[in-house]
């Protein structure tokens, strides 16, 4: 399974000590766990990774200012040999899920998850296997039977953008696109959601958690 025997040495990335401390009490009780580290911004979570020692990464999403924990999931992932990273977050937005699972996540929890389904989780990430929750996995699904209306991950960055109140043109900076093309990625949006303004283009999509709030 891995490096030291039957144990599965557990990293802690997230920036709120409390939920930190509640998971390494959780995890404590699981005979072949053992957290090895903790880690509260992502920056530090791809350092600690880099160096060694672990097996699984139980990351967050969400670190405030600096490196995302997708942007984290895929520096480290990227490394020959790296653990296995598991998400658990407390967002189950499409645009949340797809830039996770593209970075190389072996897993999505959302932080409600009962005990046992995050230690069966932990221990399935580090077999090489995919750990979902339920309700990410039925979201998952639901993109596949209607490819042609789901959002691509591209309108999906993009509108959780326009929802968060930028403009094109600060769009496009962030994106490193030009405005023609955020313009374009707008008109499918539209297109897609059946609307025809930014507003009614996030309130959709937020009723429908492709985005989040």
């Amino acid at each position: 399974m891995n490096g030291s025997g039957d144990v599965i040495r557990l990293l802690l990335a997230d920036d709120h000590p409390v939920v930190r401390a509640g998971l390494r009490a959780v995890l404590d009780t699981e005979p072949d766990f053992r957290v090895a580290g903790e880690a509260a911004t992502a920056e530090e979570a791809v350092a600690l990774a880099a160096a060694g020692g672990f097996d699984v990464v139980l990351m967050d999403l969400q670190f405030g200012a600096g490196l995302h924990g997708s942007e984290a999931t895929a520096t480290i992932t990227a490394a020959p040999d790296g653990p296995r990273v598991l998400i658990l977050t407390t967002y189950d937005s499409d645009a949340d899920i797809l830039a996770a699972v593209e970075a190389g996540a072996s897993g999505y929890l959302l932080k409600d998850a009962p005990p046992q389904e995050l230690a069966a989780a932990v221990r399935t990430a580090a077999a090489g296997r995919s750990a979902l929750a339920p309700s990410v996995a039925h979201r998952l699904m639901d993109r596949m039977r209607t490819p042609a209306e789901a959002l691509t991950r591209r309108e999906l960055e993009v509108l959780q953008l326009v929802g968060e109140g930028l403009s094109n043109l600060r769009i496009s900076k962030r994106l490193f696109l030009s405005q023609a093309t955020v313009k374009s990625h707008l008109v499918h949006i539209y297109a897609k959601l059946g609307v025809d303004s930014r507003t009614s283009a996030v309130a959709a999509a937020t009723a429908r958690r492709l985005i989040r709030r």
